[in-house]
């Protein structure tokens, strides 16, 4: 399987490309200049910087590329705040430049090698764990009970810690999802206070709502309101 395919098309008659795939090489189609590095013409021309179309030099209000400076900027004096304000920005006084490396480590010791001792007492200390048993065990051990933990008494406040958690005296139970109506409940009728209460609010369209002009007017007796010293109390925020 190691072996290349062999080609039996159109190269048979030559030896080199006996184990060709069939396709012709382009390696020998190169043309002479790209030996040379000689750029053609297209290249030369890609090459030249792009240059400003007529019309934009046409309205562009100076000729040189400098600009002209009007005599009373080159005579203006600047005011103290803009001298003030053109000062660089000044470090604070408690700047401090960063730090050196505080130690140095010697090149003896990042070149050095840890012995086999060194190795030794740097790998953790392995503890057998001894609250659980593997779980290679059959399920047939019982752990072994001391004789001490058998014969011990519990004290009144281990009983006490001991006892389940109870309810609260006031806890309802949850209720069934259907419950019984009682027939008074289904004999019934509506008062016109409850049928008034019962019908939903009634808002404006939002169309008519959206497009209102008087929507975000202010009343004359809201420009004159006067804050009382408790409503200013609670406007003020909490300290933290």
């Amino acid at each position: 399987m190691a072996k290349p395919k062999k080609d039996f098309g159109k190269h048979q008659c030559r030896p080199l490309f006996l184990y060709s795939c069939g396709r012709e090489s382009t390696i020998w189609e190169r043309p002479l200049l790209v030996d040379f590095g000689f750029p053609s013409d297209r290249l030369l021309k890609l090459s030249e910087p792009k240059k400003c179309p007529s019309a934009y030099l046409q309205q562009r209000p100076r000729q040189s590329p400098e600009w002209l400076v009007s005599p009373a900027a080159l005579n203006y004096k600047a005011s103290p705040r803009i001298l003030d304000l053109a000062r660089p920005k000044v470090l604070h006084p408690e700047f401090r430049l960063a730090r050196e490396v505080p130690t140095r480590v010697k090149t003896a010791a990042v070149l050095a090698r840890a012995s086999s001792r060194l190795q030794h007492l740097a790998e953790p200390r392995a503890r057998e764990v001894t609250c659980c048993y593997q779980f290679s065990l059959p399920e047939s051990v019982i752990r072994p009970v001391s004789k001490l933990a058998q014969e011990a008494v519990a004290s009144p406040r281990t009983l006490e810690l001991a006892r389940a958690k109870r309810l609260h005296p006031d806890y309802v139970p949850l209720r069934d999802a259907e419950w019984p109506v009682t027939k008074a409940a289904k004999q019934a009728v509506a008062t016109p206070r409850l049928v008034e209460l019962a019908q939903p609010c009634q808002r404006p369209p939002v169309n008519s709502a959206r497009f209102n002009p008087d929507a975000f007017t202010v009343k004359e007796t809201a420009k004159k309101a006067t804050c009382s010293a408790r409503i200013q109390d609670l406007a003020r925020p909490i300290k933290r």
